[in-house]
């Protein structure tokens, strides 16, 4: 295994080594992503083209990190051997991030294109006079640019113990301090990365269906039934707790870098506060105010009702509460099984 692993690439886990060993790869990555996507953006007058970006980027990150030894190294072998020389955390973690970003790509992408036209979040790019024109050319670094970077940081959960395993378990900062703790943790994991996963998958289904039984007499309902009683943007709160497995899952395999902790946070702080439930509801909020008085006021109320982003702890007496749980269980026993079954290093 040490074969793939040339000293070249050693993560010694200071700022320097992170830097060069993770996250200039990455800024490289997500920098010719971005600028390819916004050239695509301007040939067809759509932002959300840079939504396309935000899982298949992150993905390709994952891979990158996870071959980038072999590829540096004097050997020649085949993809699949080097995947089988990755540790158990390690192909767990490649797994985790390629599902997670290639459901979201096609949730985003099939979305995007029954729509047939730009997200009306992104509106103000799409008018006749100098602003839109404007905020075209800024947009390059304002926002393309800018997600380029936080998605960067975000992949540290992942592109620090993919670039060198050996290294990674060699200068953790941080490991458990028996078996026991480091199965306890690895269980956590395991289930908080199905538990945001079925979230995110069950949030969505769910609006669909929602969607689809419109009619007249309900046509301005908001979707408030199954998971999105747990929460009002319950994609979101899946989506951090998926990213907030990874670090968790280092830590288990003794492979934590306390720069991989960057990358949940910088996600939750993304999701928050930028891209997220924040820009979400005020888009609503306009849109609603434009066209949907009952629709606003259900907002609202729903507001007064219900948490954003965290569940309230009223929420441990909602069912979908422990339906969401009792998935995140179902997941640790189907890692378990395919453990068993899968060549390990």
């Amino acid at each position: 295994m040490t074969g793939f692993l040339p000293s070249t690439l050693a993560v010694t886990f200071t700022p320097t080594g992170v830097f060069h060993n993770a996250l200039a790869p990455s800024l490289g990555i997500h920098a010719a992503l971005s600028l390819g996507a916004y050239g695509i953006s301007r040939l067809t007058k759509r932002v959300d083209i840079k939504d396309w970006l935000w899982p298949s980027g992150l993905v390709v990150n994952a891979w990158y990190h996870a071959l980038r030894p072999a590829f540096n190294s004097s050997l020649s072998s085949p993809v699949s051997v080097v995947l089988k020389s990755l540790p158990w955390a390690q192909q767990l973690l490649l797994g985790g991030v390629t599902v997670w970003g290639t459901r979201l790509f096609y949730r985003i992408v099939s979305r995007s294109l029954r729509r047939g036209q730009d997200d009306p979040r992104y509106a103000k790019f799409h008018g006749n006079d100098a602003e839109s024109e404007g905020l075209w050319n800024k947009t390059l670094l304002s926002i393309f640019g800018m997600e380029g970077l936080a998605q960067s940081l975000i992949a540290l959960s992942w592109s620090i113990p993919l670039s060198n395993p050996v290294g990674s378990r060699v200068t953790s900062f941080i490991t458990p301090s028996s078996a026991v703790i480091a199965e306890v943790v690895h269980n956590l994991a395991i289930a908080l990365f199905t538990s945001g996963l079925a979230l995110e998958i069950l949030a969505d289904y769910q609006l669909e269906a929602h969607k689809r039984k419109r009619s007249p007499s309900n046509s301005n309902e908001l979707q408030r039934s199954g998971v999105w009683s747990i929460v009002r943007h319950p994609n979101y709160l899946g989506d951090a707790l998926v990213h907030l497995s990874f670090p968790l899952l280092s830590y288990a395999s003794s492979s934590l870098s306390l720069f991989s902790l960057i990358g949940p946070l910088a996600n939750y702080l993304f999701l928050r506060y930028v891209g997220g439930d924040k820009e979400n509801e005020s888009d609503q909020e306009e849109r609603y105010r434009k066209g949907s008085r009952g629709k606003l006021e259900q907002l609202q109320t729903w507001r007064g009702e219900k948490n954003s982003f965290w569940p309230g702890l009223r929420e441990v007496g909602n069912p979908w509460t422990w339906i969401v749980i009792g998935l995140g269980a179902v997941g640790v026993g189907l890692e378990k099984g395919l453990k068993r079954i899968s060549p390990m290093p």
